[in-house]
């Protein structure tokens, strides 16, 4: 299972207190002012040590300061982006308390503050307590900014990555589609705010398999990044990033593999070699290298991509359970059947756990799970998990997805296997008219 990468606007803000000394203001605002610019520009190192200085000197305005709490969010904002949503979320919980005690609870620096929390529990996966955060943020910004500020669509973005990352494309698509056209109005069509608006919006149309339309997106995003943001930006990375993962997809694995590892240069040189994007073009290139059974050069990269993810993101989070479920598929391709068994069985765990039993990604471990028991010859075993993976594709994903007729075809050749045609013959049949539906997509797994 190849991984794609969300895109989210940190919320970067000066605030100024009135009554201040203009002298320690004016020097604060500085130094604010080139840690937003480092952090824009992708130079995350010197953003940090300027947030840092930042913080220091926004310490002795007092603990109630609004210069205190913006240095605090711009900090905890810098750490999200370079993969450390430990260090960030602490920051980021003063920087709202401060805000809502000192601004009232529906000022817009409260929305801004509440949707970088929001985005740092979902980064850890902790979707449940993320979205009254993020729906919060969008309420206020509607409010006191008009349904159509770019902050809104900043807002839609975050919730539309927070559902896309809860397998509920449907619930997506609305809030993507709104948050572009409102970046376009607001920013217009070259800014690096309708990217990331691209970005999400294909990423919403892969999970539909829509990938024409995906591609379409993706493309145009990548150009507005390599334009404004320059070659070597992070979401430059992130853009190549989910354009291989398209071409994965498509089973164009000869443009996915030079794109993979453009992306994965770019995220070591500019966020470090243990950020959790680094795991990310590394698990996607380990697949990759499965799938043309390349597996002694697949094997490193898996086992590195799912270090750093248990250690920048926790045992138990989605990312990890990608990992796993992909360094299962490395086992089973070579035959080692008992290395991959409780490999996925991990991986199912923490899906079932985190995402919920009818998540699109449950079904894609059911499914290698299903075909390793199909090929032990335990046979009913891999019945109850073909069938279990197909209804929640079904479910999840409607009855015209790619994934779906992946189902339908693994479940109608297990039947074949069992010496039952008649029952596999009308499942080919609906999943060749699926296809049909979709002739330049390749099958989906």
């Amino acid at each position: 299972m190849n991984r794609a990468i969300g895109c989210l606007a940190g919320v970067l803000a000066l605030a100024l207190w009135p009554g201040a000394a203009v002298a320690q203001t004016g020097a604060w605002e500085t130094t604010m002012a080139a840690g937003m610019s480092a952090h824009q520009g992708g130079h995350y190192a010197e953003a940090e040590e300027k947030f840092s200085a930042a913080l220091k000197e926004a310490e002795a305005f007092g603990p109630e300061d609004p210069r205190l709490a913006a240095s605090l969010n711009n900090l905890a904002s810098l750490y999200a982006a370079r993969g450390q949503a430990a260090r960030a979320e602490p920051l980021s919980r003063q920087a709202l308390a401060i805000r809502e005690k000192v601004l009232g609870a529906e000022h817009a620096d409260v929305a801004a503050s509440l949707e970088n929390l929001g985005s740092i529990y979902a980064a850890q996966g902790q979707y449940a307590r993320a979205e009254p955060l993020l729906r919060r943020a969008l309420g206020i910004r509607e409010k006191t900014l008009g349904p159509e500020h770019p902050e809104v669509a900043q807002s839609l973005n975050a919730l539309v990555e927070l559902h896309r990352a809860r397998g509920q494309a449907g619930a997506a698509e609305p809030l993507a589609s709104r948050a572009l056209a409102i970046a376009e109005k607001g920013r217009g069509p070259e800014h690096p705010d309708v990217a990331t608006s691209l970005n999400n919006l294909a990423g919403v149309r892969l999970a539909q398999g829509k990938y024409v339309e995906a591609e379409s997106l993706y493309s145009r995003a990548l150009e507005i990044r390599e334009k404004a943001l320059g070659r070597e930006h992070p979401h430059v990375g992130t853009s190549l990033n989910n354009i291989g993962v398209l071409y994965a997809t498509r089973g164009r694995s000869a443009e996915a593999e030079p794109v993979y590892r453009q992306a994965l240069a770019i995220a070591e040189k500019a966020l470090g070699p243990e950020h959790p994007q680094v795991a990310t073009s590394l698990n996607n290139l380990a697949l990759f290298h499965v799938t043309q059974g390349r597996h002694a050069e697949a094997e490193p990269l898996s086992t590195r991509a799912l270090a750093i993810d248990e250690k920048a993101l926790g045992a138990e989070h989605p990312s990890v359970a990608t990992d796993l479920n992909n360094m299962g598929l490395l086992y089973a391709s070579q035959g080692d059947f008992e290395r991959a068994a409780p490999v996925y069985g991990r991986a199912l765990a923490i899906r079932e756990k985190v995402l919920g039993p009818e998540h699109p990604d449950v079904a894609s471990t059911l499914t290698n799970l299903a075909v390793l028991r199909h090929e032990q010859g335990r046979l009913r075993e891999a019945v109850f998990l073909y069938r279990r993976a197909w209804e929640i594709r079904e479910k999840a994903l409607g009855p015209d997805h790619p994934q779906v007729a992946a189902s339908l075809e693994n479940y109608a050749v297990l039947l074949r296997a069992m010496d039952h045609p008649r029952m596999a013959a009308p499942l080919e049949a609906r999943a060749e008219a699926i296809r049909a539906k979709l002739p330049q997509v390749q099958a989906a797994k």
